[in-house]
């Protein structure tokens, strides 16, 4: 075993043991643009991951933030019932995901900032609303996210970026950013860069739906690790599309900076509520598709090695 560790909602584990992992997901998820589309159920999250665990996945990324209904005991009651490893975000999602009177936009940066050291270093916040030191609860998180807006990063979402790049940089764990439809990232990578987050400890969502080779090799070139995280949406473009993307960054050598997920974030998405393509249509469906592509070791790597390297606390900082 390595001594290098990897934080889970039941605790740290041995980065070894973290196995095939699913990096971007949603166990629970409630935000104001998703309205009748929640989904908080604790007994449906378990039948889904347990088909997630069926499928072959060991381990998910749940990117859930602060104020979007991610329910830090829950999720450690799931993860314990089903044996699936899950780490957890604590951060700020972009502008669009919170009401205009939700604290995020009155607290101070160090408040932000001590929000989301809390999470990690003592334990996520459970009534996740009123302020931003509430009820925490055991569970901690394991990474932070953030989010920018469409081809740009608005004031706001540049404060709440600076400070999830200065907690990365306190605390060693990672830091995930959505971008949306996969614009602004290199404007992403500057802003952490300019807090002293090296672009290595980031991972950037949603870079599939900008499926650029070209623009994807540039921005892991500047060392940042990308998630391919629409499998199995459709209404995106065909998984055909995606596997041969992952492909091609593949063929370029760059595996080690590349991940999967499947990103659900809506009721009608999960299995569990009636819905589809479920959860676990990362392992169900398109793993076995890429394997034949790209075979079983380059797999591995996307799957296993890449997640266990990024999501690592880096030194000793904790």
């Amino acid at each position: 075993m390595s001594e290098t560790k990897i934080r889970t909602v039941l605790g740290d584990i041995d980065a070894a043991l973290l196995g095939r992992t699913d990096a971007h997901e949603h166990v629970f998820l409630s935000s104001p643009m998703l309205t009748g589309d929640e989904f908080q159920d604790v007994d449906k999250a378990i039948l889904e991951l347990r088909m997630v665990k069926q499928s072959g996945i060991d381990a998910l990324v749940d990117l859930t933030t602060i104020g979007l209904g991610r329910k830090p005991a829950a999720l450690a009651a799931v993860s314990r019932d089903t044996g699936v490893h899950i780490v957890a975000a604590t951060g700020y999602h972009r502008d669009a995901h919170y009401r205009a009177d939700h604290w995020i936009y009155t607290a101070t940066r160090d408040q932000l900032l001590d929000a989301v050291i809390t999470d990690i270093q003592t334990g996520m916040d459970a009534s996740d609303w009123a302020t931003p030191f509430r009820e925490t609860t055991s569970a901690r998180a394991g990474i932070i996210k953030a989010g920018a807006s469409y081809q740009r990063i608005t004031g706001t979402e540049q404060l709440r970026l600076e400070v999830c790049a200065e907690a990365a940089v306190r605390t060693g764990v990672p830091l995930a950013v959505h971008t949306e439809v996969g614009t602004a990232a290199d404007s992403i990578l500057d802003v952490v860069e300019s807090v002293g987050l090296p672009a290595s400890r980031v991972l950037l969502a949603h870079l599939d739906r900008n499926p650029d080779a070209d623009l994807h090799e540039q921005l892991i070139q500047r060392g940042a690790t990308l998630v391919y995280d629409t499998v199995g949406r459709i209404k995106y473009r065909p998984d055909s599309q995606l596997l041969d993307l992952c492909a091609e960054l593949v063929e370029r050598g760059h595996a080690s900076h590349l991940t999967l997920g499947t990103d659900v974030g809506r009721r009608g998405m999960l299995k569990a509520y009636g819905g589809g393509p479920g959860m676990d249509v990362l392992g169900r469906s398109f793993v076995p598709r890429l394997q034949q592509l790209i075979g079983a070791d380059c797999v591995s790597t996307l799957l296993v090695d890449t997640p266990r390297r990024f999501l690592s606390i880096e030194g000793a900082r904790q």
